[in-house]
Parts: structure tokens; C-alpha cells; sequence
């Protein structure tokens, strides 16, 4: 720091004296220390402390100059007067120096001593008075600009420091102010508050560190908002609230239209209300196929043929109400063919023949009104007991009953559970208006025992009208060790098996319904057992819709079996028979149709389609089955799945199409054996 850079600082000319200024600048630096000292935060006392130092320097820089030794000045001589034989020479004009040194003296006058010399006093000044008058003006001006400088300095530091308080409070509101709206997410209100603090204090670390808390908390708010919304989106979409579900969506999209998750859900959302609407169509459609309705089944299907005509399901559902149609056709065909067959042999007196002809005529077209007149009129001709009539109940007609009698069962619900113990024939009015059921821990609602070598039974459904779990269940019909033919019946609501064939009985089932049964529709269980099934269905059991194991033989033939729990078809026959052909195995929840074991059969001809695990399952002990000609499509897993030790080129002869999973599935190591 030079000499004139410290009069700058201090607020002084170049060539002022500072002398008599000193004490005013200790007293102005003692203020700025108070400054320093009383200042309200860490920013601002570091500014006064820097002029502090900066102010030091300058000070102890001035004090240094005027404490330095002084310079000499000689006495200047009396003038002289010289005499004529004296030259004397003229003084030099004094220089002029700094105003804090003393004055300099005049170099004395050279004389030549060429006479004595004559001293006389020196010549009085023109003009002494108006000098000096003239000095102590320029010292007075002098100090009073100082003490103005002073003065001034002193206020500029007073003005400055009132500003940078003012600006200081400013800044440490503004900040608290800025914290409060992010904290209440008002963003733009606090933009606005980093702006004026940029203004005030452009290096200000709050700015950024400000503007970072905004555009986070505008992040964390929109996530938030997003993922509240389509989590709600999505709990109604689960739940089936399509209103409720397209509302939340929306709610993201009107805030942020480019929110891809959103319009995604929106999406969904549109397919899934179709597709509800479509499958409670569907239902309907069913509940009239299942009642053998097609007229009303067709009319119920055809919006759906017309909305969505390339949809899967609509189309294999038409197909099926078209092959319902013309099978009616042909079953009506066929009932008036056996009618006339059975005429032809009436002779006014008992004839089975002719009564097996007017049962299956019946059966095929239940509301053909000629084909039941025949039907009452041959049923009386032998010993035919009714019920109501000649017995108040069918368990007394029963315990009467002989060999070959026919028990003629009246419209109405009768209590089971009930036994037969010879061979009769048990005939209903049909399957809705004839019932036969008890409590599900009373028994079965029919019991035949192996006495019963030769009994039919006919338009009847036989139910628990109760349900009762556990490890031992009764079933709702029960062939033990004895021969019977069912047709035109239903096995429902039972806790255990809707039918289920034991102890080397066999059942032979026509034209029969097995559905919502506890464990499965229909089951074959035990070596020498045989259950025969054509042209029935196996709907909604919890278990599987057909079963057998242990060495029992099973044939299924033109039947359905859709939407079981389990697999439409299981078979675990050891060294029996497993015949399995020309039927419809739908929407179950495992397999379509497993086959554990088997010596001698065939499984073809058969469809087998949107199963919840594959299509067909295959284990190594069923080797010797054929597998062919089978239609294996829109399966959630593999088409075929095969177990180790089997050639998958001796299943390449089935169809596939749109199986979710591999066609073929070879060498799968099936860690347990499928339990019953």
C-alpha cells in the first residue's frame, strides 16, 4: 500500500496534512470495530471487518511517515548591504515542499570579500501582514475540509451500515419465507421469493440451494400425485368398478396428459369393462345351453357374434350353440324313430324292449309330448308301483318292491336317504321336477347295493341339501358292488362325488349333468370297478369333473366336461382300461386331461382348450395309450406334456394352436404323483 493509496482510504487530498486529523480517525476506526462487533450475522461483520483491516493499514502506513526523524533546517543569515566594492547574489527562490515537513532554508548568499563589509538590518517586507493572514486562512481551510472529509466518512460508514442491516433483515426473511412456501408446496409464490434474494444478494448460496428444494419438492409432489391416483386406478380396476377406476385415471391425466402409466391403465380399464360385459353375456348364453335351450341360447349370443365376431371365445361358443342346434335336431329325429320301434311292439302287455326304446326317445326330446304319452301308457302294463298312489313314499314302495317291478316316481322332492337292494327300474318325471335328497351327513341320497345286479334309473336328480367337509364324505349316489344304467339324471350339490362307483360295481351314465359337487363329478375307484359316461356334462366341480383310480376302467365318450376345479379328466387305471373320445374339455383349472396310468386305450378325437396349466398331461405308465387326432388349443401352458422316458415323436399326430406354452413338453420330472 503506497503513502497515496492510505490518504484515499482515509478520505484525504494528496497533499493534505494528517497530522491534526489523527485523533478524528482513531475515533472513526473505533467505530468501525463497533461495527464489526454489533453487526446482526456472520456476512456482514466479515465486510466491516475487512474495511477494518483495510482502514488499519492505511493508518499505521500515515502514522509511519509522520513519526519518521525530521530534517535538518539552518538558521538563514542577516542580510547584508554590501558596499560598492561588494558584488552579493541575489537569493534563490525557496522550494516548495510537503506541508508536513518544515520549511525548507534558502541557500546562503555567495559573497565576494573584495571590501570590508558593511552589515546592515535587513530591508523590512513589502506586505508581512497580508502573508501571514494569507497562511492561517489555507491552515484553517485545510482543517475544516478534513474534519468535512471526517465528517463525511463517518456518515458514509453510518448510511452503509444502516443499508446493509436493512438489506441483511430483508435477506433472512426472505429466507424464511422461501422455506415456508416449499414447505407448503407453493411453488410459483416461492420462485417469486429466490428471485428478489438473487437480486439483493446475486452469491447468495440460498438461491440455488432455494431453487433445488422447489424443483424437488415439485417432483416428489407430482410423484406422489401420480402414484396415489393410479394405485386407486388400479383397486378399482381390480374390484370391477369401471366408473370409479376410468375417474382416478383421469385425475393424473388432467395434471399431467403425458403420464404414460396413466393412459395405460385407461386402456386396461376399456378392456376389461368389454370383457366383463362380454363373459356376463356369456353366462347367460351358457345357463341356456345347459338347460338345452338353443333357440334362446343363439338369441342371447347373437349380440356378442355381432359385436365381437372375431373374438375366440364368441366363436367357439357359437359353434357350440350350432352343434347344439343340430344334435337337438337329430336327437328329435331319433326320438320318433324309437317311438315308432317301441308301437311296434306294443301289445298291451309289460315289454322292456319297448320301454328302453320310450325311456332313451324320452331323454332325447323330453318335451315331445307323444313320446311321453307312450312312455305312460307302456309304463303300466306289468307291476308298476307310483308313487304318489300306490305308496305314500319312495321308501316304502322299496321295502316292497320284487324283482324287475318299475317304481313310477312322481313330480315333487323326496327325502333320502334311500337304498336299493334288487334290481328295479326307477323312473322319474324328469331331472327339474323329480328329486331325491337328504342332509350330507345322513348318507347318500341312493345307495345301491350289490344285490341290485340290474337297476335303471331315469329323470331324477339326486343332491345333498346340504354341505358338510372332511376326510369322509357321502356322495350323492352310490353304485357298491352293483350294475345300473342312469339316464337322463343329475348328480349335484354333494359333499363328496356327485356319483362315484366302488367294490367292482359298475355304472354306465346317458345323457347326465354331474355339477358343483364337493370333491369330483363322477369317479370309478378300485380294480375291477367300470364307469361308463356318453353324452353327458361335468360342470363346476371342485374337484375333478371325471375321475377313477386304483385299477378302475373309465370310458368317456361325447361328453363335456368344463370348468372343474381341477382337471376335466384324471385317470390313474393301473392296468385298466382308459377310453377317452370325441369330447370337450374346457376351462378347467389345471389339466384338461391327465393320465397317470393305463394298460390298454385310447385317448382321441377330443378338444381340449383353454386349460389353466396345459392340455394333456401324459406319465410314463401310460405308455401304452394312444394319443391322437386330438384338437389341443388355447391352453395357458404346454400343449402336451410328457414325463420322462417318453417319445415325444408318439404324440406328434394332435393338433395345436395358441397354446401359451410349448407344444410338446418332453422329459418333465414330475416330482410327486398327482394325488386323487
Amino acid at each position: 500500500m503506497t503513502l497515496s493509496d492510505a490518504r484515499k482510504i482515509l478520505g484525504l487530498n494528496p497533499d493534505e496534512n494528517t497530522r491534526p486529523h489523527l485523533h478524528e480517525l482513531e475515533n472513526a476506526r473505533e467505530r468501525i470495530a463497533e461495527l464489526v462487533n454489533t453487526s446482526p450475522n456472520p456476512t456482514l461483520a466479515d465486510r466491516y471487518r475487512k474495511g477494518l483491516e483495510e482502514f488499519d493499514q492505511a493508518l499505521a502506513l500515515i502514522r509511519e511517515h509522520l513519526e519518521g526523524p525530521p530534517a535538518f533546517v539552518p538558521i538563514p543569515p542577516p542580510s547584508v548591504t554590501p558596499t560598492p566594492r561588494a558584488v552579493i547574489a541575489p537569493p534563490k527562490a525557496a522550494e516548495k515542499v510537503d506541508s508536513d515537513d518544515p520549511p525548507p532554508v534558502p541557500e546562503a548568499a555567495k559573497v565576494t570579500p573584495t571590501v570590508p563589509l558593511v552589515v546592515t538590518p535587513p530591508p523590512t517586507p513589502a506586505k508581512p501582514p497580508e502573508k501571514k493572514i494569507r497562511r492561517w486562512a489555507n491552515a484553517v481551510g485545510l482543517i475544516l475540509l478534513l474534519g468535512a472529509l471526517t465528517g463525511g466518512g463517518w456518515i458514509f460508514w453510518q448510511n452503509h451500515e444502516a443499508s446493509e442491516h436493512s438489506r441483511t433483515e430483508r435477506l433472512i426473511f426472505l429466507e424464511r419465507q422461501g422455506a415456508s412456501l416449499i414447505e407448503n408446496r407453493r411453488w410459483p409464490d416461492a420462485a417469486k421469493v429466490y428471485d428478489e434474494i438473487e437480486r439483493l444478494s446475486p452469491s447468495s448460496h440460498l438461491i440455488a440451494e432455494g431453487r433445488r428444494s422447489i424443483e424437488a419438492g415439485m417432483v416428489e409432489e407430482q410423484q406422489q400425485f401420480i402414484g396415489y391416483w393410479t394405485g386407486q386406478a388400479r383397486a378399482e380396476l381390480e374390484a370391477a368398478r369401471w366408473a370409479e377406476a376410468e375417474a382416478a385415471a383421469r385425475q393424473v391425466l388432467a395434471k399431467y396428459p403425458a403420464e404414460k402409466e396413466a393412459a395405460e391403465l385407461l386402456t386396461r380399464i376399456s378392456s376389461a369393462r368389454v370383457l366383463h360385459e362380454r363373459d356376463a353375456v356369456v353366462e347367460i348364453v351358457r345357463k341356456h345351453m345347459d338347460a338345452r335351450d338353443w333357440k334362446a341360447a343363439a338369441a342371447a349370443a347373437q349380440p356378442l357374434i355381432t359385436a365381437y365376431p372375431a373374438d375366440e371365445v364368441i366363436q367357439t361358443l357359437q359353434a357350440q350353440i350350432q352343434a347344439g342346434e343340430k344334435k337337438e335336431a337329430a336327437d328329435q329325429e331319433r326320438a320318433l324313430t324309437l317311438l315308432q320301434q317301441a308301437k311296434a311292439l306294443d301289445n298291451g302287455s309289460f315289454n322292456q324292449q319297448a320301454l328302453d326304446y320310450l325311456r332313451e326317445a324320452t331323454s332325447l326330446a323330453p318335451n315331445n309330448p307323444e313320446v311321453i304319452a307312450a312312455l305312460e301308457k307302456m309304463a303300466t302294463y306289468g307291476r308298476t308301483i307310483h308313487i304318489p298312489g300306490d305308496f305314500a313314499t319312495p321308501e316304502e314302495a322299496l321295502a316292497g318292491a320284487h324283482e324287475n317291478d318299475r317304481i313310477i316316481l312322481g313330480e315333487g322332492t323326496w327325502k333320502g336317504p334311500l337304498t336299493v337292494s334288487t334290481s328295479i327300474e326307477i323312473q322319474g318325471a324328469g331331472p327339474t321336477k323329480t328329486i331325491i335328497q337328504c342332509p350330507a351327513l345322513d348318507g347318500c341320497a341312493l345307495t345301491l347295493q350289490p344285490q341290485a345286479k340290474n337297476v335303471r334309473i331315469s329323470g331324477i336328480t339326486l343332491r345333498h341339501e346340504t354341505f358338510a367337509i372332511g376326510e369322509d364324505r357321502f356322495s350323492a349316489a352310490l353304485v357298491q358292488g352293483s350294475h345300473a344304467a342312469f339316464d337322463n339324471c343329475r348328480f349335484m350339490e354333494a359333499s363328496g362325488h356327485g356319483l362315484v362307483v366302488i367294490d367292482g360295481g359298475k355304472a354306465t351314465v346317458i345323457r347326465s349333468r354331474f355339477s358343483e359337487n364337493g370333491w369330483n363329478g363322477a369317479a370309478a375307484i378300485g380294480k375291477g370297478s367300470f364307469l361308463e359316461i356318453r353324452e353327458s356334462e361335468t360342470l363346476h366341480n371342485y374337484e375333478h369333473g371325471i375321475e377313477s383310480w386304483n385299477g378302475a376302467s373309465l370310458t368317456v365318450i361325447g361328453s363335456r366336461c368344463e370348468m372343474n376345479t381341477r382337471n376335466g379328466i384324471h385317470a390313474d387305471n393301473s392296468s385298466a382300461l382308459v377310453l377317452l373320445e370325441n369330447n370337450q374339455v374346457i376351462g378347467n383349472d389345471e389339466f384338461g386331461i391327465v393320465v397317470d396310468s393305463g394298460a390298454s386305450g385310447k385317448i382321441t378325437a377330443n378338444t381340449v382348450s383353454d386349460n389353466h396349466l396345459g392340455g394333456i398331461s401324459v406319465r410314463a405308465a401310460a405308455s401304452a395309450l394312444n394319443v391322437t387326432k386330438n384338437e389341443i388349443s388355447r391352453n395357458k401352458g404346454a400343449g402336451i406334456t410328457l414325463e420322462k422316458g417318453l417319445s415325444a415323436s408318439s404324440y406328434q399326430d394332435n393338433k395345436q394352436d395358441g397354446n401359451q406354452g410349448p407344444a410338446m413338453q418332453a422329459d418333465t420330472d414330475f416330482s410327486a404323483k398327482q394325488e386323487p
